[in-house]
C-alpha cells in the first residue's frame, strides 16, 4: 500500500484534469498492478460513477481522498480474486445473495432511468408547466414572499482566543462602551473582531432573514428598534457579539417572474416523484400477480409473549 500512497502526485497529474472523460485509447491503461490483479483506468472511471457528479471534481482534486479510493479498489480487486480462487463464487448461498444484489443494483438503475425520462418529459413540456406555475402562483401567492430581513454589522470575540467566555464578554463590553462614546464601528471591527472578514468589510454582514444566522444572534439583531441601534453583548455559538442594526426590510411579495424558478423546480420534483411512484404502485398492484397468502403468513415468526409484570398499587388514601 505504501507504493500507492507515495504515488499520489502521479495519479493527481494523470487523472485530475478530466476525472470522468471518455478515453477509448486509455481505458485499459494500468494504473497499478500486483502479482494477482491489475487496476485499470476503466476500473477507476467505473467506480467514480457511484460518486454523485457534484462531488467527483472535489474528490480527484484531493490527494488523500483520491489515494483512498485507489487503495480501496486495489484491496477489493485483490480480495475478490482470492475469493474466486477459494471457490467462494461457487458457493450456492453466496451465489443467491449475489443474484439479489444484482437485482437491487439493476432496480436502482431502472429507477434512475424512470426519473431521467420524467425530467426530460417535463422539460419538453415547459410551456404547459409554465401555465401550471402561473396557476399555482395565483392560488398560493402568500407562499411566495420574502421574509423580513435586516442588515447588520457585528464585532465578534471568540472565547478560545481570549482566555475564556468571561474574558471575551469583558472585551465585548469594552468595545461597546467605545462605540457609545463615539468610536467608529467599522474601524473598531477591523481592529478587534475575530471575524476574519471584518478587516475588509468593517463587520458588515449584509441582508439576512432570521433563519440565516445563529438563533441567538438573529433574535438580538431583529429586536433592535431602529437603524443605528447597538445591542448589548450577545452570546452565540461563535462567541460574544456587539451588533449594530444597519437596515430593515419588511416581508415582500415576489412577482411571478421572481417566483417562477422556485415554482417550476417544485413542479418538476413533484412530476418526477409521481412518475416514480406510479411505476412502483403499478408493480405492487399488478392484476396478474398471484400471492400465496398461506406461504407468506408462514414467514411470520411469533415472538413469545413477555411475562406480565403487575406494578404495585399505591396505598389507598384514607
Amino acid at each position: 500500500m505504501q507504493r500507492i500512497l507515495s504515488a499520489v502526485p502521479f495519479f493527481f497529474l494523470l487523472l485530475a484534469a478530466d476525472c470522468i472523460a471518455q478515453a477509448p485509447n486509455g481505458a485499459d491503461e494500468v494504473l497499478a498492478e500486483t502479482a494477482s490483479i491489475k487496476l485499470t483506468r476503466s476500473d477507476y472511471e467505473t467506480d467514480l460513477l457511484r460518486i454523485p457528479p457534484e462531488l467527483r471534481a472535489e474528490l480527484v482534486a484531493n490527494p488523500k481522498r483520491l489515494t483512498a479510493l485507489l487503495n480501496n479498489l486495489i484491496i477489493d480487486k485483490t480480495l475478490a480474486k482470492e475469493a474466486r480462487d477459494a471457490g467462494l463464487d461457487r458457493d450456492p448461498e453466496l451465489a443467491r445473495r449475489l443474484a439479489l444484489e444484482i437485482d437491487r443494483f439493476l432496480a436502482q438503475a431502472m429507477i434512475a432511468k424512470i426519473e431521467r425520462d420524467a425530467a426530460a418529459e417535463f422539460d419538453a413540456r415547459q410551456a404547459d408547466f409554465m401555465a401550471k406555475a402561473r396557476e399555482t402562483y395565483l392560488l398560493r401567492k402568500d407562499k411566495y414572499r420574502t421574509a423580513e430581513q435586516v442588515s447588520a454589522s457585528h464585532i465578534l470575540f471568540v472565547p478560545d482566543r481570549h482566555g475564556g467566555s468571561d474574558a471575551a464578554l469583558g472585551l465585548a463590553k469594552e468595545a461597546r462602551a467605545k462605540i457609545v462614546a463615539g468610536a467608529d464601528f467599522a474601524k473598531l471591527a477591523a481592529e478587534l473582531s475575530d471575524d476574519p472578514s471584518a478587516k475588509k468589510d468593517g463587520g458588515q454582514l449584509g441582508w439576512f432573514d432570521a433563519k440565516k444566522m445563529d438563533p441567538a444572534f438573529s433574535k438580538a439583531a431583529f429586536a433592535l428598534p431602529k437603524v443605528g441601534a447597538l445591542s448589548e453583548p450577545v452570546q452565540s455559538s461563535f462567541g460574544w457579539h456587539i451588533i449594530r442594526l444597519d437596515g430593515r426590510r419588511p416581508p415582500q411579495q415576489l412577482s411571478f417572474d421572481e417566483a417562477s424558478k422556485q415554482i417550476m423546480t417544485e413542479l418538476k420534483q413533484r412530476y418526477i416523484k409521481e412518475k416514480r411512484n406510479d411505476k412502483l404502485e403499478a408493480i405492487i398492484h399488478d392484476p396478474q400477480m398471484h400471492v400465496d397468502q398461506a406461504a407468506d403468513d408462514a414467514l411470520l415468526v411469533k415472538l413469545p409473549e413477555s411475562p406480565r409484570i403487575d406494578m404495585p398499587r399505591p396505598p389507598a388514601v384514607k
